[in-house]
């Protein structure tokens, strides 16, 4: 596939809004999504003297190598490299020698700048799309900003506040250092991300098509009254049934040589108790923390994170 999933818009002022999918390879619901999204910004186009988008929508594939091998990642993890020391070296690398996710990062990195220099738009606006190996792993994470904030509550999902503070090297942590920006332009970046549920979930790619709609919404593109369709209903539907707001309290990161099995049967938000066995690794078995709710624990064979403990607060937090 390319790297350039799809591009809309261009011909009337406005945001630029990069999203990307599969940036971890094993998660192509996103990929679907845009592709869903683009056809039916075109059907809309046509059908509608009216319609107008202001601004432009790329859409990026984020580690084609990984996608192609049915992997999250082939190296390492594309979502955990975006520290700037970390880019600055491999820019400085030789195109030639820079191993499969340095040269994602290059490609990501050099598409979204071109696009800032051709449409210099008023702000930027990013929104990764994920997916997640348990059930019920619909939810979205903000930058560290009030304006992502905002962006993240308009996707019309769960927030998770304080998860950029549990990991790191994030594309979200790099817009949020506004590194994707050139000379302070454009003025403004606002980033989150989607996670739409579990990865082979066919309502995923409906979820993440609504998170799309939504941050075409928020952005301005697009009037609140059009591409309203059944799949925002989809995730409006399934969001009720989920903490609106949650904060991190817990990461429990793990190595390979750790060997860590998660227990079968675990679901995104479901409770769980202090001193609860929820998995195992070499030492023996990982226990709880503290009661809360788990969140994306580990059902696959790559990842650096076991499982998230967050708690429910006050949705006005």
């Amino acid at each position: 596939m390319e790297r350039l999933i799809g591009r809309f818009g261009g011909q009337h002022p406005g945001a630029l809004v990069v999203v990307f999918a599969a940036v971890h390879g094993n998660e192509i619901a996103g990929v679907h999504a845009l592709q869903e999204v683009f056809a039916l910004l075109e059907a809309e186009a046509k059908s509608k003297t009216t319609f107008r988008f202001e601004g432009t929508l790329l859409g990026i594939l984020g580690n084609k190598q990984a996608l192609e091998a049915g992997k999250r990642f082939i190296h390492r993890d594309l979502n955990r490299i975006w520290e700037p020391a970390e880019i600055e070296r491999i820019l400085h690398t030789r195109p030639e020698a820079r191993e499969a996710e340095d040269r994602e990062a290059a490609e990501i990195l050099s598409l979204v700048r071109e696009t800032i220099q051709q449409n210099n738009p008023d702000a930027l606006i990013l929104l990764d799309l994920h997916t997640t190996s348990a059930d019920g792993g619909v939810f979205c994470i903000p930058a560290g900003d009030p304006a992502s904030l905002r962006l993240a509550k308009a996707l019309q999902a769960p927030v998770i506040l304080g998860l950029m503070d549990g990991i790191r090297g994030t594309l979200l942590h790099y817009a949020a250092n506004r590194a994707f920006c050139e000379k302070d332009r454009p003025a403004h970046c606002v980033a989150a991300a989607f996670e739409g549920g579990r990865h082979e979930d066919p309502r995923s790619v409906s979820r993440c098509i609504a998170a799309v709609i939504n941050a075409l919404h928020a952005a301005g593109c697009v009037k609140p009254q059009e591409m309203n369709t059944r799949h925002q209903e989809i995730l409006l539907n399934y969001s009720q049934k989920l903490p609106k707001v949650s904060r991190l309290h817990y990461v429990h990161s793990i190595r390979p040589e750790d060997r860590f099995r998660m227990r079968p049967g675990y679901l995104n938000f479901q409770a769980i108790r202090a001193g609860e066995h929820l998995a195992d690794d070499a030492h023996g078995p990982v226990l709880a923390p503290r009661d809360g709710l788990v969140l994306m624990p580990l059902y696959q064979a790559q990842g650096s994170d076991g499982f998230f403990v967050v708690e429910e607060v006050a949705a006005s937090s």
